[in-house]
């Protein structure tokens, strides 16, 4: 099989952070080209190329390519973050949570490039806006293509259909669908194995 060469325009940090997470376990290791550390637990795997920094990361997870994790952001153990998917500041992600490929978390209920200074536009700083947090609860899962709006939580073991966008609280338990996301019906859950044993279809 031909290897390929290494792209220049790519910042070099994974095989030494991936050697270090496979032997070592618990390790600090260094993200995106300014080099900021991100907490990382045993048995975690980050693919490369990825976006991550100032970030915290439970045991066991796998974090794949192409995938932003930004400030603050806490994941817990277990997690599975799929290819393409960006997880902005203010997002907590609790235990054994799937996230599908390309789900787009948000921060911020007024999005503007620019606010009104003193001498007319200017561009919009961390000062002028205010972060909203977002929380999904303990074995959720996210489908791709999935957008979640700020200021929302996703209930344990609720399931979001593949491009829903979310836009208020998904209580635990259930299946949400569409645009904006809607109860679809209820996921019974097997205690013994945390899988969906069997879909109770609403009335």
């Amino acid at each position: 099989m031909d290897i390929p060469k290494p792209n220049p325009f790519l910042r070099p940090k994974a095989p030494s952070a991936l050697r270090a997470l496979r032997s070592d376990g618990v390790s600090t290791v260094f993200s995106g080209i300014e080099h900021e550390s991100i907490t990382v637990g045993k048995g975690t795997i980050l693919f490369d190329p990825a976006n991550i920094y100032r970030c915290t990361i439970g045991r066991d997870c796998t974090i794949g390519p192409f995938v932003e994790i930004q400030a603050g952001v806490v994941i817990g153990d277990l997690v599975k973050v799929s290819s393409h998917a960006f997880i902005c500041s203010g997002v907590a992600i609790e235990n054994e949570v799937f996230i599908g490929h390309g789900v787009m978390f948000t921060n911020d209920n007024w999005p503007r490039a620019t606010c009104i200074g003193d001498h007319g536009p200017r561009p919009k700083g961390p000062e002028d806006w205010s972060l909203v947090e977002t929380l999904v609860r303990y074995g959720a899962s996210i489908g791709s293509g999935c957008t979640i709006l700020p200021g929302v939580t996703i209930g344990k073991n609720a399931m979001i259909g593949a491009g829903s966008v979310v836009t208020k609280d998904v209580p635990e338990g259930e299946v949400w669908v569409g645009n904006p996301a809607r109860f679809l019906r209820v996921v019974e859950i097997s205690e013994d194995f945390n899988v969906a044993a069997t879909v109770v279809p609403t009335p």
